[in-house]
């Protein structure tokens, strides 16, 4: 059976995408459509926040992008050579809070120790962060993007505990979404299962597969990869036949697996 993944394909350079590997695994056939694009700013900014490791009391990242914001700015010779020579290890006696797995390998990608990343979404980051930080301590910096939802901000901010949030890119739809979608429903047929990635996914590719599918949409099961993704499908009027226990490869093609059996559904 096919199943449509509707997320960037992993680097080249690391390997196999391991969600194709992990359903590949349950003989299911995956096909990686990139949904979204990104645009990074206020990149001097955020190197000069950086920079200034004692105004912060730690770091908070809920989204692989904001790491690849800060990738950036170390390609520049000056900015890396600061931040292995000092900034790294004053940064790394304060806590470095992450949502999910790839978040957490990007934050040790830059040299820094992340904490929390089995909470696995904003709400239960957001209480992990609760269960450690004291009111009135310093603001943990928190770079994000544009379209970040206020869970994590909110909860924070209820509880006392300062954050410092700074846009650090902005999510459009990819340019080649339409096309790809066009060309993959018309050799392909329609798949098994479609997988969305990001509320901003389902904002993006919902029309266009829905256009796609016709009658035969309620033959598809939807997944998600977590809780805001899977509000966001039943929002638009999506039924979702199943959510990832965690954001993983190993725990989406399991939930994907059960819900593609006869008669059956996960929560």
């Amino acid at each position: 059976m096919k199943v449509l993944l509707l997320k960037d394909p992993k680097d080249k350079d690391s390997g196999p995408d391991p969600y194709i590997e992990e359903l590949g695994s349950y003989s299911l056939e995956a096909t990686l459509i990139p949904a979204l694009s990104f645009e990074f700013t206020s990149l001097d900014s955020l190197f000069e926040k950086l920079s200034h490791p004692e105004c912060y009391g730690g770091l908070v990242f809920t989204s692989p992008r904001a790491l690849e914001a800060i990738k950036i700015c170390l390609k520049e010779k000056s900015k890396k050579e600061a931040w292995s020579k000092s900034l790294k290890q004053m940064w790394n006696i304060k806590p470095t809070y992450v949502v999910g797995k790839a978040t957490a390998s990007l934050v040790e990608e830059i040299g820094l120790v992340p904490q929390g990343e089995m909470a696995g979404n904003a709400e239960k980051l957001a209480e992990y962060i609760c269960s450690r930080e004291k009111p009135s301590s310093s603001a943990l910096l928190f770079p994000c993007g544009a379209l970040k939802r206020e869970v994590l901000p909110t909860v924070l901010r209820e509880k006392g505990i300062a954050l410092e949030s700074l846009t650090v890119y902005q999510t459009a739809q990819h340019p080649d979404l339409q096309e790809s979608l066009s060309s993959y429903f018309s050799q392909q047929g329609i798949p098994a299962s479609i997988v969305f990635f990001s509320p901003s996914g389902v904002k993006f590719c919902l029309q266009h597969i829905q256009k796609l599918s016709g009658d035969l949409i309620n033959q598809v099961k939807f997944a998600a990869i977590g809780p805001s993704t899977a509000k966001a499908l039943r929002d638009a009027g999506i039924a979702v036949s199943c959510t990832a226990g965690s954001p993983t490869a190993q725990d989406l093609a399991a939930a994907v697996h059960t819900a593609l059996q006869p008669h059956n559904c996960c929560p």
